[in-house]
């Protein structure tokens, strides 16, 4: 036993001062898979909006100048009338003839019985169909993107990529940041394979693509 424990010791201190610098280490893995995709802007919008239906979201496509009467026309089609607005979203593209709730005065019960919440995102990956939030202005905190039951998100043509790692790049400025993935509205299934909506989240997505 005493043999056992001093080779064991031994190779950990052997393993000890050959150590290496880990982030040099990391950078030299050879990495072959896809980093980088090969669509264009429209072929990135258009693999992106047919994954997101694929999720079960609501898509809608607008330009800017449009974008403020596209997300009041979304809110009304589903009759939402008690919705709040993510703290640090643009007033240009709010729609100026709806009354939304500031984030910031929300409590947790008026969250938790909004119609739903209005947010933007830090990137879209067109791949897999994935939003991606890190609660910067105009994201929301987390609380807010996990309990309502509706989540409109507004999305842009220049924020979509096609590959994770591409993604993953945007988003090493916040890579100590919380950060929130969302492909399509909330849902798991038990044992026996019943969908289940809303269990970690929105149990609807409506995403607004703005070209």
């Amino acid at each position: 036993m005493a043999d056992d424990r001093a080779a064991i010791l031994d190779r950990i201190r052997s393993a000890v001062r050959t150590q290496t610098d880990p982030v040099a280490d990391y950078a030299a893995i050879p990495r072959t898979y896809m980093r980088k995709g090969i669509l264009d802007a429209e072929g990135r919008l258009r693999l992106l909006e047919e994954r997101l239906r694929d999720y079960d979201t609501h898509v809608v496509e607008t330009d800017a100048a449009s974008l403020p009467r596209t997300i009041v026309s979304v809110l009304r089609e589903h009759n939402q009338k008690n919705v709040i607005a993510a703290d640090g979203l643009p007033a240009e593209i709010l729609p100026s003839d709806f009354a939304f709730i500031p984030e910031r005065t929300a409590s947790l019960d008026e969250l938790n019985a909004c119609d739903g919440i209005v947010t933007l995102c830090a990137v879209a990956i067109a791949f897999t169909g994935s939003i991606v939030l890190t609660h910067g202005p105009g994201e929301g905190a987390r609380r807010l993107t996990l309990l309502p039951d509706r989540h409109l998100c507004v999305v842009r043509a220049r924020q979509i990529v096609e590959t994770v790692p591409e993604a993953i790049d945007r988003l090493a400025p916040f890579a100590a940041h919380p950060l929130t993935f969302i492909s399509g509205p909330s849902a798991t299934a038990d044992i026996e394979m019943t969908r289940i909506r809303g269990v970690h989240g929105p149990r609807f997505l409506d995403v607004v693509l703005v070209r």
